[in-house]
C-alpha cells in the first residue's frame, strides 16, 4: 500500500501522522489521507482542489507535475511525501 508522510511542518499545526492508503494517483492516494483527517484538506489543497502555491507533494522523490490535476502515477510501494515548499532567495 503507498505510505502518505506529511512532514513535520504540517503536524505543529495538525495531527496528521503516517498513513497507509490505497490508489493509483497522487489525487486518490490524498483523497483516502484526507478522509481519516478532514482537517489537512484545507491546509494541503485550495478550492477547486489543486496543490496551494505553497505545498509540494513527492512521490518516490519527485515532486509531482500535475499540481492541478494530481493524475501523476503511484505505485502499491510508494511513498508520498506532502511538504510546504520553501520560496525566496
Amino acid at each position: 500500500m503507498p505510505q502518505v508522510i506529511f512532514t513535520s511542518a504540517l503536524e505543529r499545526h495538525l495531527a496528521c501522522p503516517p498513513q497507509d492508503v490505497t490508489g493509483a494517483t497522487v489525487r486518490e492516494v490524498l483523497n483516502q489521507a484526507f478522509a481519516a483527517n478532514p482537517a489537512v484538506r484545507s491546509y494541503v489543497l485550495d478550492e477547486q482542489g489543486a496543490l496551494r502555491k505553497h505545498m509540494t507533494v513527492f512521490v518516490d522523490g519527485d515532486a509531482v507535475r500535475d499540481r492541478d490535476g494530481l493524475s501523476d502515477g503511484v505505485k502499491p510501494d510508494s511513498q508520498v511525501y506532502v511538504m510546504q515548499a520553501l520560496s525566496g532567495g
